[in-house]
């Protein structure tokens, strides 16, 4: 059953038309070839704003998206998108936007399965894009600085980090993507050149971090 006829045979409004041609699209686009090196690699950083902390009671209010292309970051090439009581149109934009390159995300255990109850509440569905969090490759890479994992605001610090507004979507959106490209340099020079090297020592960290 795919998307759609999950969506008909459910309880929840009928899409608009443009809202279905983004959500439609966004399925039928390939998957990434995670083989590429990171300045060929378009990889998109979203990130959420919630009235708190808690996964329970909590409402997501706004999402951004901000992507990384050529290795350049560009405030330009980022979008801010409030939610209202019908997030449709939003999710649908953050779907065109991200489409199938790496989602970024820090703190993926609540950032992730914030838009992914969203989208399931909405749409039906949660997208599986690749999944990419800041959280467990930092440590990885900049032992240095932090070796396990902490708060954004910690690694903020550690590399002198500023932005408009904390605890706003997009102002720690860009927060994060400036640690990704921070990310991405040291990966380079490690040798960890590609998405898939990537995704790869976060599978691992995490299984050494289960394992003790």
């Amino acid at each position: 059953m795919n998307w759609l006829s999950r969506f008909v045979s459910g309880s929840r409004p009928p899409l608009p038309e443009p809202v279905e041609a983004r959500v439609t699209a966004w399925h039928q686009a390939p998957a990434p070839d995670l083989a590429h090196p990171h300045f060929e690699t378009r990889y998109v950083v979203v990130n959420t704003e919630a009235t708190g902390l808690s996964l329970e009671k909590d409402k997501l209010l706004a999402v951004s998206a901000i992507a990384i292309e050529g290795g350049v970051l560009s405030s330009r090439n980022a979008l801010y998108l409030p939610l209202d009581e019908d997030p449709a149109e939003a999710l649908s934009q953050v779907l065109a936007f991200a489409g199938r390159s790496p989602w970024v995300v820090f703190n993926a255990s609540f950032n992730r399965k914030l838009l992914e109850r969203a989208f399931d509440g909405r749409f039906g569905f949660e997208p599986e894009p690749v999944w990419m969090d800041l959280q467990w490759l930092l440590p990885v890479l900049f032992p240095e600085h932090h070796g396990d994992l902490v708060r954004l605001g910690d690694w903020m610090e550690a590399f002198e980090i500023e932005t408009f507004q904390r605890h706003h979507a997009l102002g720690d959106g860009l927060a994060i993507a400036q640690l990704l490209m921070a990310a991405l340099g040291r990966a380079h020079v490690t040798g960890a050149v590609t998405a898939r090297n990537l995704v790869e020592m976060e599978r691992s960290r995490r299984l050494a971090r289960r394992s003790v």
